[in-house]
C-alpha cells in the first residue's frame, strides 16, 4: 500500500538543513494533491525505517558531503532507503546532496570538483534519453537551472540513463529504472534562497576564486524561466507519485 490510512498520497521528505527545504519543487509537487512529509533528522527528527506508506520520496541538497556519515548520521538510513524505493519500483527525486546520494547509493561515484564551484544559473544540454522522459521530457535545450555545489558526480550508476548535461559538471539529471530521477542542480530554488545561501557559503566561493553575488544575480534574472521549467517538472514527478500509487492499490 502506497495511500495512508486517511485517503491521502503521501511523500517522504528528507530535508538535511534549515535553508533547504523543497521550495518550488514542494510548491508544485503539492499542486498534483501529493502531501509531503517533511522529516528533519538534522534537527532530531527520527528517519524512518522503511517506506510503508508511502507513495515516493524526495531527497533535497545540503552542504555535507554524500558519504559525511560523521557530520550527517543520517545518511546511511537515506542511501538505505533510496536503494528500497528504487528496489520498489516509488517513484524518486534526489536533488543535488540528494541526488549525489542516490549516485553513490546505487553504485556511481561523486567527488569533490577540484574547482571553483558551480554557482549561478547555468543553462543545460537536453540529451537523447531526455526524448520520452515522463518528468525531463519538456525541459527545452538551453534550460538554466540553479547551481551552487562543491562537489559533482563523476559516474552514473550501472544502468542510469543520462537526460541533462552541462558543460562544466557532466552530469545534471538521470533516470534508474523507470521511476527514480537524480539531478546535481536545484530546481526547487530560486534567488532569495541562493541570497541566504551566499550569506552563509559566499565567503568559502570568493576564497575558492567564484563570484557568489555574479550568481545570485544570474538566478534572479532567470527566475521566470526556473518557474516555468521546474515547476512543470514537478508537477510531472507529482503525476508520477499519482499514477504510480494508482496502479498498486488493490484490483489494479
Amino acid at each position: 500500500m502506497t495511500v495512508s490510512a486517511d485517503g491521502g498520497v503521501r511523500v517522504l521528505v528528507v530535508q538535511h538543513e534549515d535553508n533547504t527545504g523543497p521550495g518550488l519543487v514542494g510548491e508544485h509537487v503539492e499542486r498534483t494533491g501529493v502531501r509531503l512529509e517533511l522529516v528533519h533528522p538534522w534537527a532530531g527528527d527520527p528517519m524512518p525505517t522503511a517506506l510503508d506508506g508511502y507513495a515516493g520520496l524526495l531527497v533535497l541538497g545540503g552542504s555535507p558531503n554524500c558519504e559525511d556519515d560523521e557530520r550527517a548520521p543520517w545518511l546511511p538510513r537515506t542511501r538505505e532507503l533510496i536503494r528500497q524505493a528504487v528496489a520498489e519500483r516509488l517513484p524518486l527525486l534526489g536533488i543535488c546532496l540528494g541526488g549525489q546520494l542516490m549516485t553513490v547509493a546505487l553504485g556511481g561515484s561523486v567527488a569533490p570538483r577540484g574547482r571553483v564551484p558551480e554557482v549561478g544559473a547555468v543553462p543545460l544540454r537536453r540529451l537523447a534519453g531526455a526524448v520520452e522522459d515522463p518528468v525531463l521530457g519538456a525541459v527545452p535545450d538551453g534550460a538554466p537551472a540553479a547551481q551552487w555545489h562543491w562537489d559533482e558526480i563523476t559516474a552514473l550508476p550501472p544502468g542510469a540513463v543520462p537526460l541533462l548535461g552541462g558543460d562544466d559538471s557532466v552530469h545534471q539529471a538521470f533516470r534508474v529504472g523507470p521511476v527514480a530521477w537524480g539531478v546535481q542542480f536545484h530546481p526547487e530554488v530560486l534567488g532569495d534562497v541562493m541570497a541566504e545561501w551566499a550569506e552563509s557559503d559566499g565567503p568559502n566561493v570568493k576564497a575558492a576564486g567564484g563570484d557568489p553575488d555574479a550568481g545570485v544575480a544570474a538566478v534572479r534574472a532567470a527566475e521566470p524561466q526556473l518557474r516555468a521549467v521546474w515547476g512543470a517538472s514537478a508537477e510531472a514527478w507529482g503525476r508520477v507519485v499519482l499514477d504510480q500509487a494508482a496502479a498498486r492499490q488493490p484490483g489494479r
